[in-house]
C-alpha cells in the first residue's frame, strides 16, 4: 500500500512544491521512502527512505524543474525497503518513461523472468512497479512509431492489463508528450483526478491515491478513475478517456477499514461515513455479548470515528484514554516486525484516570499480527483498568493480501487458525469480539451503488481477480519471509 501523486501544471509552473505538499497529505500511505521526478526536457529524480520532510531539502526542491512530474509515498508489501526500491522509477526507451503506482502484481516473478531472459532487461529493484513500467515500455517500443498518439498509448496499456496480473493504480510521464493515469481493471486500488484553473487561465490537471491530496490544492476533484480506464493529459488539450478493459469495481474493503483519512472520498464511499457504520453495527455486537462497559476508548486515530459512534449507540461514555504520539509512524506500515514491536509503546500512553477501576471497552480498526492489540491490553491494565475488553471494526484477518498490503505470509496472522477464544487468551483481553464478514458487507451496501462489491480477501479468502495460485502465494510468501530474516539481522 502506498500513495501517488501525478501533475501536469501550465508551462509556466513549477510542479515540485506541488508534489511536496501532495506527498504531505499521502504520508499516512508509506512511511518507509518516498520520490518525486519533474520533467523540463529533461527528468529530474530524487528518492530516498524515510518521510516526505526528510528527503526533500531545499536544494533538492530547486533542481526538480519541470511543470509536470510524479511523486511517491512507499510501504513494503515484499521486497526490499531500500533506496533502490523507492519510487518512482524512469526508463529511457521509448520517448523515455517516468511512473509510480499503488497496489501489488501477483505475477511478479513471471514477468520478471520474462523481461530479464527474453527481453534482456536489467531490472534494478525488487519493486513491481518497475516490472509494470519496462512492461509498458516493451509494448510501446514494439508499436515502432516516432511519436506515442492516444491510440499507440491505448495498445500499450491493453497489453499490460492482458500482462499485468494483481492490484495497481499507476501514473507515469511520457517525456515531451504528457502524463497519463491508468487503473487495474478490478479498480482494487484507489485513484482520483481532478483539476483547478492556473494562472493564464488554462486547466491543470492532477490524479492521486485519495482526493484530499487534491482538495489541499485547490484542485476540484472530478471523479475516480474507473477500474480498466486509461486518461491521458496532455498541455492546453481536453484529456482523452479511454476505457481498456474493465472485469468490475472491487475496490479493497481495508482501506476504509485502515488506510485511507477520514476525510476520504473514495468510489463515490465516504470514508468518514462508513466507518460510522462500523461503529453502529459493532454496537449491536456488543449488546449480544450481554457483558456491560464503563467506557469506550478508542486506539488512535482509524478507530475514532467508529468507537465514537458505537459508544452514542450503546449510550456509554466515550473517552480518549490513549494519547497517541503524533510523531511515530503508523505501526502496521512499519517495515518489519521488531521495529513495529519496539514503536508501539513509544507511539501510545495511557490517561490512567480514564481506566482506573473501570471496565473499559477498547474499539481498534482491525486486529491483524496481534502485536499492537495485545500491548494495548497490558498497557490499559497497567494503567488500573478492572476489566478490558477488545473490539475489532474488522472481521479476523485469516488469509493473506497479495493485493498490496503488508499481509503477506500467513503465520504472521493472529486469527489465520485461532479460535476467538485463543485469541482472547494471546490478546490478554477479558473479552473480544469481532465485526462479522457479513456485517461488514451489509454495512458498506449503502452509498456504494457504483461499487460492485469490496475486495475482502484478507477477511473470506475470495480473491475478486480469480488468477491466484498457490505459486503466487509461495513466491509471495518467500520474498517477504527473507525479507523479514534480513530485517531481523540487521535490527
Amino acid at each position: 500500500m502506498c500513495g501517488f501523486f501525478g501533475i501536469l501544471g501550465s508551462p509556466e509552473t513549477m510542479v515540485s512544491p506541488e508534489i511536496y505538499d501532495g506527498l504531505l497529505m499521502l504520508q499516512h500511505r508509506g512511511q518507509d521512502a518516498a520520490g518525486m521526478v519533474t520533467f523540463d526536457g529533461r527528468f529530474h529524480l530524487k528518492k530516498g527512505t524515510g518521510l516526505v520532510s526528510d528527503i526533500f531539502q531545499k536544494r533538492n526542491m530547486q533542481r526538480l524543474q519541470g511543470s509536470m512530474g510524479i511523486g511517491h509515498v512507499r510501504y513494503p508489501t515484499f521486497g526490499g525497503g531500500t533506496a533502490e526500491d523507492a519510487q518512482p522509477f524512469q526508463v529511457h526507451y521509448p520517448y523515455g518513461i517516468a511512473m509510480a503506482h499503488n497496489g501489488n502484481i501477483t505475477n511478479f516473478n513471471e514477468l520478471e523472468n520474462y523481461l530479464t531472459h527474453e527481453k534482456k532487461a536489467l531490472l534494478n529493484s525488487t519493486c513491481d512497479v518497475e516490472v509494470i513500467l519496462n512492461m509498458f515500455a516493451v509494448e510501446l517500443g514494439r508499436m515502432g512509431v516516432p511519436d506515442p498518439s492516444p491510440d499507440v498509448i491505448e495498445s500499450a496499456v491493453r497489453g499490460v492489463f492482458e500482462r499485468v496480473k494483481g492490484a495497481y493504480s499507476v501514473v507515469a510521464i511520457i517525456a515531451h508528450y504528457g502524463l497519463i493515469a491508468f487503473r487495474d481493471p478490478m479498480g482494487i486500488r484507489p485513484m482520483v483526478y481532478g483539476r483547478r484553473r492556473a494562472a493564464d487561465g488554462s486547466w491543470e490537471y492532477a490524479a492521486a491515491s485519495e482526493n484530499v491530496a487534491l482538495d489541499i490544492l485547490g484542485f476540484e476533484v472530478l471523479r475516480d478513475v474507473e477500474p480498466g480506464e486509461l486518461i491521458i493529459f496532455r498541455q492546453g488539450e481536453e484529456p482523452v478517456h479511454r476505457q481498456v478493459a474493465r472485469r468490475g469495481r472491487k475496490p479493497c474493503v481495508f482501506e476504509h477499514v485502515y488506510f485511507a483519512r477520514p476525510d476520504s472520498v473514495i468510489d463515490t464511499v465516504s470514508v468518514y461515513e462508513l466507518r460510522r457504520r462500523f461503529g453502529e453495527r459493532l454496537a449491536h455486537r456488543w449488546r449480544e455479548t450481554g457483558l456491560s462497559a464503563d467506557v469506550v476508548i478508542p486506539v488512535p486515530d482509524s478507530a475514532c470515528t467508529a468507537a465514537g459512534t458505537l459508544a452514542r449507540t450503546l449510550g456509554l461514555e466515550y473517552r480518549e484514554g490513549l494519547v497517541k504520539n503524533r510523531y511515530i509512524g503508523r505501526t502496521f506500515i512499519m517495515a518489519g516486525d521488531g521495529e513495529r514491536r519496539s514503536s508501539i509503546r513509544r507511539k501510545l500512553n495511557a490517561i490512567p484516570s480514564e481506566f482506573a477501576g473501570k471496565d473499559v471497552l477498547l474499539v481498534d480498526d482491525s486486529i491483524v499480527r496481534g502485536n499492537t492489540s495485545r500491548q494495548i491490553v497490558e498497557l490499559a491494565r497497567q494503567a488500573g483498568a478492572r476489566k478490558v475488553y477488545f473490539a475489532s471494526c474488522a472481521p479476523p484477518v485469516r488469509h493473506v493480501c497479495v493485493y498490496g498490503i503488508d499481509m503477506s505470509t500467513r503465520q504472521e496472522l493472529l486469527a489465520r487458525d485461532r479460535s476467538i477464544e485463543e485469541i482472547r487468551e494471546y490478546l490478554g483481553a477479558d473479552h473480544v469480539i469481532y465485526q462479522t464478514v457479513e456485517d461488514l458487507k451489509e454495512v458498506a451496501r449503502p452509498g456504494s451503488e457504483a461499487v460492485e462489491g469490496f475486495c475482502m480477501a484478507c477477511f473470506d479468502g475470495d480473491y475478486v481477480t480469480g488468477d491466484v495460485t498457490s505459486a503466487m502465494f509461495s513466491h509471495i510468501e518467500e520474498s517477504r519471509t527473507h525479507q523479514h530474516s534480513i530485517e531481523s539481522a540487521t535490527s
